[in-house]
């Protein structure tokens, strides 16, 4: 009776104290959680307001280029001809640097004015082109074939049907508008792909409307791109107008093809994934209002019933172009990993505390200060730092999630074809300069060097895409050595680089390190040699802080501007 009296009052005396370690266990590992939870939603809406910032400047530079395609084909100043046929050799040369701005999607450019004539210029290829033509204000145009920007016509023939240019959409949206405009988006019936219109009305030398030029926009590209994003399992991307339509989605078409074989626009609130539906009905009930250019991040309950972090955007320009960008991905993508390395912990420190209560506790303790370091590398992220030090050493789940979300962060940040810092992150660059320049006084001049490589696209359509990313690659390494190791080197745009100098004693420096780039680049090309064309070289524009601009766009513009010049 002794001994059992005995034993009972050790179990009375040991399950209350397990059973308080237990509860002080439990509670640490939801502490934990929760701090692994908060870190977790700070990294999560950084990645997705990164992905929708990376999204709309891929759409910005697809779109933007039209612009320059018309303002080729009737530069500011130049007003309509009386007639087409009065001026037509230099359409043909207009419009034909006109479709060699952006050939790829911009290869055909036009113009109709208020007396039905026509002119069409559409590039099959670098040197092969058509005419489209209608000199008399009625009938049939006639489509002619010519190599060359003065190459003789050939093989003309009359259209078939007719072909009315003041009754086509494109020109009576940019006849009642101010200057340019973007037409109603419509299915191509030979490409079956979305194409937009950018058009811009043009007036005689008296300041009256005379006619219309124009140029088609494929928006195909855009749907590529959302479909190659790095996302989650679960997480998408799309593009949509403000009534729904869809332009482009990472998962699911974007057309519905009818039981005739023609296809139609798809809504995304009748899109064949759930998601893409629970997203736009979240963005019109709640994220409308709060829309605007810059990006911002919401949460909402997915389809399932779990958590659904959206981030999104709305796009404008100058001609009318509303468009939104979204990006949403399930909670649980994000926090799987840490939800299941929180049951591990806990079935361990269960364990622990009924073997080695110590050890338990001790594991806990490495757990909650790894958990800290991630909610500090957190707080990193949100203050800005490009990239932070990886606090987290861990081999394990907690450690797994901290390394890829700074690997996904510095991929967003990094040019893959030259491993340069990209577009964002020299932007970031120069605005943590300027920062500095207001919290600490630093006064020390810095540059802006805007480099444009000359004959590139020639390089392209000679030899080929993948000896254009050679030589890519190779001006870039070039770039990178000629600098200093605190200046900054970036690619910035197909075949336009950043240069951020640091700190230059005065203009002169900054010339001589522009002299001493040109000079560089000049020099014959390691992936062409022993071909004609192994010279490249570029027009290099200097913008210094303070003198020419005190804010990073302004200095990214007047560097461009200084580059045109000595182009």
């Amino acid at each position: 009776m002794q001994l059992l009296s005995r034993l009972t009052l050790r179990q009375m005396l040991t399950l209350p104290y397990i059973a308080l370690v237990l509860l002080l266990t439990g509670t640490i590992g939801a502490l934990s959680y929760s701090a692994g939870q908060q870190a977790v939603d700070t990294l999560s809406d950084q990645l997705l307001t990164e992905t929708v910032n990376r999204i709309t400047q891929a759409v910005d530079r697809h779109v933007a280029g039209s612009a320059a395609v018309l303002e080729t084909a009737f530069p500011k100043g130049v007003p309509a001809p009386a007639a087409v046929a009065d001026d037509l050799q230099a359409l043909r040369t207009r419009f034909w640097l006109a479709t060699s701005v952006h050939r790829d999607p911009n290869n055909y450019a036009y113009y109709g004015d208020v007396q039905g004539h026509f002119f069409g210029l559409w590039r099959h290829g670098q040197d092969e082109a058509e005419l489209r033509l209608r000199v008399e204000g009625s009938g049939p145009r006639s489509i002619s074939r010519f190599s060359g920007m003065s190459g003789v016509l050939r093989d003309t023939q009359p259209e078939q049907r007719i072909f009315e240019p003041r009754e086509r959409p494109w020109f009576k949206v940019a006849q009642s508008s101010g200057l340019h405009a973007w037409t109603s988006i419509y299915i191509d019936f030979k490409s079956a792909e979305l194409v937009a219109t950018r058009a811009r009305r043009v007036n005689d030398a008296e300041g009256l409307f005379r006619g219309v030029v124009a140029t088609d926009l494929s928006l195909e590209r855009v749907n590529q791109f959302l479909r190659a994003l790095p996302l989650s399992a679960h997480g998408l991307a799309f593009v949509v107008e403000r009534d729904g339509n869809l332009i482009g989605v990472s998962r699911g078409p974007h057309l519905k093809r009818q039981a005739d074989g023609s296809n139609v626009r798809l809504s995304a609130a009748e899109h064949e994934n759930p998601l893409v539906r629970e997203t736009y009905k979240a963005y019109q009930g709640l994220l409308e209002r709060q829309s605007g250019q810059l990006p911002r991040t919401d949460v909402f309950e997915g389809p399932d019933g779990g958590a659904v972090q959206v981030a999104h955007a709305r796009m404008h320009d100058n001609a009318g172009l509303d468009w939104i960008v979204l990006v949403a991905v399930p909670r649980s993508d994000f926090l799987h990993r840490v939800t299941d390395n929180f049951r591990h912990t806990v079935l361990l420190a269960g364990l622990a505390a009924l073997a080695v209560l110590a050890i338990g506790l001790g594991v806990l303790g490495v757990v909650s200060r790894d958990l800290a370091s991630l909610a500090q590398m957190a707080r990193s992220f949100g203050e800005g730092q490009a990239e932070p030090p990886l606090a987290v050493a861990r081999r394990d789940e907690i450690g797994e999630l901290a390394r890829s979300f700074v690997t996904l962060q510095r991929r967003l940040m990094t040019d893959r074809l030259t491993g340069l810092a990209n577009r964002e992150a020299v932007t970031r660059r120069i605005d943590e300069r300027l920062q500095r320049h207001r919290r600490r006084g630093d006064e020390r001049p810095f540059a802006v060097l805007f480099v444009d490589l000359n004959r590139f696209k020639q390089i392209n359509d000679s030899h080929g895409h993948d000896m254009g990313d050679r030589v890519l690659q190779e001006l870039a390494e070039r770039l990178r050595q000629a600098v200093r190791a605190e200046d900054d080197v970036a690619r910035y745009a197909g075949d336009e680089f950043l240069v951020v100098l640091d700190s230059v004693g005065n203009r002169r420096d900054a010339e001589h390190v522009r002299h001493l780039l040109e000079q560089r680049l000049r020099e014959p090309l390691r992936t062409l040699a022993g071909l004609d064309d192994a010279l490249a070289g570029a027009a290099i524009g200097l913008a210094m802080f303070p003198d020419d601009a005190r804010d990073a766009d302004t200095l990214v513009q007047r560097a461009d501007e200084d580059m045109y010049r000595r182009k």
